[in-house]
């Protein structure tokens, strides 16, 4: 379908769009005139030697690709929607070990042996230490008077709550961090991560969690580490799968909810009504609402196995369809006011924790526990909080990341 209102070659992968804002202006006309869109790109640019790929920009479209991996593949192109043209296939088709990555039957495995960690009991008994973590983080900011709120404060309770879930070491979180990092900003030059140096960060760290894998098949621990690898030969993970399962937790777990905090707090400081809302009376629908409003993961992909229809549009077998919850979270069929930033909203049935389906986020009751969590200490204890700069943006071609919020502390 045509779009004439874009302006030519423009691209919804293109990192330099994110560098400066999410495009939701684009977004919103194509869900009006074209909402499954063919957005071309110069061969391979994308790292996967085709000429482009479907922009799905609806709610109910988006929902749809998620819950038909039989028809629309995570593991055939991965789900990253965009790679560095350098990237070979042999590089690609390596990160189908990630969970996020795979397809039934080989997905539904290894996510029932995973989400073993996930239980509402599991989060439960995290809840307690969790808040004196988030507590003890906002009162170290606090001395500093003014300070960076992505490193000080954002970034330290997912690292934690990572550490804690799965038994790494406190003081190994910085590491974990780095790791990350690297692992996500190649596209960014201010960072200057190369590719190399990406990958090299993402063997570290599954080298990292192979070794306390083993370690805890010598030496089970009552942590969750030991419940996921202790007995392979019942179905639990391979040291190597453990490995992948943390760097997926690593990103996952750590990157989307760091900036998850980070875009809602300032949201919170751009909108000072919702914040003194928000101190008086910490309404439960809170962190739905800066999911939403954040959506830290732009998009995701899909591969279609057959030709197909979506949309009014005729997919052929082969094609890479990118999912765009930033698109989706803002689709006023679903959504009234949806450029509104509403704490009360309720219903909110965004899909800043995917789609549904077998994607679904496995951790959406962990992170909705550390916003939570870090918005009440926040609250308590720096509720004079104020902006001192503008936030410097991610380049990067899916996530909405932050990489700076200066802040004073009050």
């Amino acid at each position: 379908m045509p779009c004439p209102a874009l302006p030519e070659g423009f691209d919804f992968t293109d990192p330099d769009v994110y560098r400066t804002r999410v495009p939701l202006p684009e977004f919103a006309q194509l869900r009006q005139t074209a909402p499954v869109w063919w957005n071309a790109q110069p061969h391979g640019i994308a790292g996967f030697g085709d000429d482009g790929y479907w922009v799905v920009t609806r709610h109910q479209d988006v929902k749809e690709v998620s819950t038909k991996p039989d028809l629309f593949s995570a593991s055939r192109n991965t789900s990253i929607i965009r790679f560095n043209a350098s990237m070979t296939r042999e590089q690609i088709d390596v990160q189908k070990l990630i969970m996020l990555n795979m397809d039934p039957p080989e997905h539904t495995r290894v996510r029932q042996i995973v989400q073993r960690g996930f239980t509402p009991r599991a989060i439960r008994g995290l809840e307690d230490a969790l808040r004196r973590r988030a507590a003890h983080i906002v009162d170290e900011a606090r001395r500093g008077g003014t300070g960076d709120f992505v490193t000080d404060i954002a970034c330290e309770l997912p690292l934690q709550a990572i550490a804690e879930l799965i038994g790494i070491p406190q003081d190994d979180r910085a590491r974990i961090f780095d790791w990350s990092n690297k692992m996500v900003a190649y596209d960014d030059p201010e960072l200057a991560i190369t590719e190399e140096v990406g990958a090299n960060a993402a063997m570290e760290l599954i080298s990292y969690a192979m070794n306390l894998a083993a370690a805890r098949k010598e030496c089970p621990a009552e942590d969750i580490v030991s419940r996921l690898v202790a007995a392979e030969h019942e179905g639990n993970l391979g040291s190597d799968e453990f490995g992948f399962f943390v760097l997926l937790l690593a990103v996952a777990g750590n990157e989307t909810t760091r900036n998850a905090i980070t875009h809602g707090m300032h949201a919170f400081l751009t909108h000072p009504d919702q914040w003194e809302l928000f101190k008086r009376e910490r309404p439960a629908t809170a962190a739905e609402e800066i999911v939403r409003w954040a959506t830290p993961v732009v998009s995701f992909q899909r591969t279609a196995t057959q030709d197909t229809e979506l949309g009014g549009a005729k997919i052929k077998e082969g094609q890479r369809v990118g999912i765009f919850y930033s698109s989706a979270n803002h689709d006023p069929e679903v959504f009234t006011d949806p450029g509104v930033f509403d704490i009360t909203r309720d219903p909110n049935p965004h899909l800043g924790f995917g789609g549904g389906g077998p994607h679904f986020c496995l951790g959406k009751s962990l992170a909705v526990l550390e916003i939570n969590l870090i918005f009440n200490a926040l609250a308590d204890a720096l509720p004079d909080i104020t902006l001192a700069g503008d936030p410097r943006r991610l380049r990067s071609a899916w996530l909405n990341g932050v990489k700076e919020l200066r802040v004073h502390y009050g």
